[in-house]
């Protein structure tokens, strides 16, 4: 599990294919010390495992889904991502509780610059922006954001990406159509699909009754 505050914008030191999967080395740094081989980290978002940890550096294999559905597939040798180490309990939660799970990598739609802050919004699109709710949670490759303007009608949500977010993450230099990894907020997700669930057989209850009724 993870909060949501990247630790470490790190470099991607070699990308290989072998077997239909995609390997990444990142050097992570101090973010390494301690770290074990079979330990999750969360890139962009992502929830990987380490498979192989060595002087600051670590691999990490990605299956063939995680390539399709997330922009880890897109990633070469000398770009950088969001890394963040899976928290303990008794740790600090200074964003919201993540399952590094991505629904998808979603297409940046426009860019706004203003003063002490950057505008940035997404095209979430269908299914997932039902789960999206003004000053709601979001998570875009990995980083835990409050959403500061969500339009219903297209799809599209707006994070406000204050000065210490632009310099610990790589959000600072995003441009519209970079795809980013989204994660919505979990228990959100569950209170929508069960409430929905209960009004379609609600719905289909009175239905069977009217029909019986007309019998």
């Amino acid at each position: 599990m993870f909060t949501g505050i990247v630790q470490g914008h790190c470099p991607i030191l070699d990308v290989a294919e072998d077997g239909g999967v995609r390997t990444l080395t990142v050097a992570l740094g101090e973010l390494a010390d301690g770290l074990r081989t079979g330990a999750s980290v969360a890139l962009n978002g992502t929830c990987v495992t380490a498979t192989a940890v060595s002087e600051g550096r670590a691999r990490f294999d990605l299956v063939r889904e995680t390539v399709t559905l997330t922009n880890l597939g897109a990633l070469r040798r000398g770009d950088r991502v969001n890394v963040e180490r899976s928290f303990r309990i008794g740790d600090e939660v200074g964003g919201h509780i993540l399952s590094g799970h991505v629904a998808r990598a979603v297409p940046v739609s426009a860019v706004r610059e203003s003063e002490g802050h950057r505008l940035v919004s997404v095209a979430v699109g269908a299914p997932w922006s039902r789960y999206l709710m003004p000053k709601g949670f979001i998570a875009l490759d990995g980083a835990s954001l409050t959403i500061a303007e969500l339009d219903r009608a297209s799809g599209t949500a707006t994070v406000s990406l204050i000065p210490e977010t632009l310099a610990r993450t790589g959000l600072g230099a995003v441009a519209v159509g970079d795809r980013l990894n989204l994660e919505v907020d979990s228990r959100t997700q569950a209170v929508v699909d069960t409430v929905q669930e209960v009004l379609r057989d609600r719905a289909w209850v009175r239905e069977a009754l009217a029909g019986g009724a007309e019998g």
